[in-house]
């Protein structure tokens, strides 16, 4: 099914869906911003790999002698006879894995990165696209609007110069003016929320001159149930976005829970030091080790916090992938019926029941029907196109929503 699309001027350009989709996908500022968000777990990755880096220290040396100072052999020509210091260089070893399992973790983190950005592109082409039909369906109803607000002027200036010749009842004018004032308070209606929804496009998409006449609607109406999986629940639990994070979420608690119970294990500071004149020795050479005594803090606040935040990230994936399968199928039954009652509307309806307006236009002028039967009859035609319009528009709402839980286009 198709409906009439409004002539747009040669300097104007066309705008279809897919021509919006490429706009919104190369300029939107949102999109652009979560590809950093991305690059920056990409480096905090890269990062979380790195040994710690060694310390150096150098201790007691002093800046004079004095006369109990003992000679030793010179450091550089005949300076340093009397030259103490100490130097000493510590390194950091951690164990149980404690480094690789940080690792792990940055990058479930970057996996949480990736994901959340898929889900705000598939998000926001869901927000670009349910605009797009609501504004065709907008569109549709102001063409009929303004056809009906024009009748009615000619009607007014009919019934106003019929009324001074006293052919037609002042009543019957009034109500003319006042249906005509009513569908003029409409239109304005009307294109104050095209204006709101044109504002959101040009948000998406960045297109700052886009006007609702560039839109394009000549193959909005076609059935989509074809291209419907068979298994669209499955797919959806195999797919969807925000399923795929929250699986992330566990392997990262999953994955921070390892990480504190290896934190109950201490790590290890190993350590060279040289002396010279500060021992028994005159040039010092000593290795040493050092390391906590888990004695009053073994990590059981921490380990314990990590297991329950195991246990609730698992239990939030048991709950969002119970209401996923009950949004698909609710969703695709309400497809089937929007469908059903798509086809019930015959491709040519639009088109008669402005031809029937205009017949009854000329029973009206000859009398052959009275002024409430005719405006009777031009409201059920604009109840009955606005049903329409109405049941398109969540037809491809839907479909978009379904889309959206798939986590793939059909």
């Amino acid at each position: 099914m198709c409906v009439g699309a409004v002539t747009v001027s040669a300097q104007a350009q066309p705008y279809g869906l897919e021509q919006l989709e490429q706009q919104f996908l190369s300029r939107n500022y949102m999109l652009i911003a979560a590809k950093f968000d991305i690059g920056r777990a990409e480096a905090e990755v890269v990062q979380e790999k790195l040994w710690p880096n060694p310390v150096l220290s150098v201790d007691e040396f002093n800046l004079w002698s004095n006369a109990t100072s003992e000679t030793m052999p010179p450091l550089l020509g005949s300076y340093g006879r009397t030259q103490q210091v100490s130097i000493e260089l510590e390194q950091l070893i951690e164990t149980a894995g404690k480094r690789k399992k940080r690792v792990a973790v940055k990058q479930l983190e970057h996996r949480m990165a990736v994901h959340e950005f898929e889900e705000l592109v598939r998000e926001l082409k869901k927000e670009l696209r349910q605009t797009y039909y609501h504004v065709v369906s907008q569109k549709q109803s102001l063409l009929q609007l303004r056809a009906m607000v024009d009748l009615f002027e000619q009607l007014s200036r009919q019934y106003a110069r019929q009324s001074q010749q006293q052919n037609v009842s002042l009543a019957d004018y009034r109500r003319v003016q006042a249906e005509l004032i009513s569908l003029r308070k409409e239109q304005l209606e009307l294109e104050d929320d095209i204006a709101s929804s044109i504002h959101v496009l040009r948000v998406l998409t960045q297109l700052d001159d886009i006007t609702v006449d560039q839109l394009q609607d000549g193959n909005t109406f076609e059935s989509r149930l074809a291209r419907l999986p068979a298994d669209v629940v499955s797919l959806a639990l195999s797919q969807n976005i925000g399923l795929k994070r929250q699986l992330t979420a566990v392997e990262q608690a999953e994955a921070e829970l390892r990480l504190e119970k290896a934190n109950r294990k201490p790590d290890l500071t190993l350590q060279v030091g040289y002396d010279r004149g500060g021992n028994i020795m005159q040039d010092f050479v000593g290795l040493g080790v050092s390391m906590d005594l888990p004695l009053f803090n073994r990590n059981k606040g921490n380990i314990q916090a990590a297991k329950q935040s195991v246990e609730l990230q698992r239990a939030q994936q048991a709950s969002l992938q119970w209401e996923l399968e009950s949004a698909v199928r609710k969703r695709r039954d309400q497809l089937l019926r929007y469908e059903r009652m798509l086809q019930d509307w015959s491709a040519d309806a639009i088109h008669e029941q402005q031809a029937m307006v205009d017949r009854y236009r000329k029973h009206l002028q000859g009398q052959q029907i009275t002024l409430m039967e005719f405006i009777d009859f031009v409201q059920a035609a604009r109840e009955a196109h606005g049903a329409f319009l109405d049941v398109w528009e969540n037809y491809n709402t839907t479909l978009e929503e379904l889309q959206y839980l798939v986590g793939s286009d059909f």
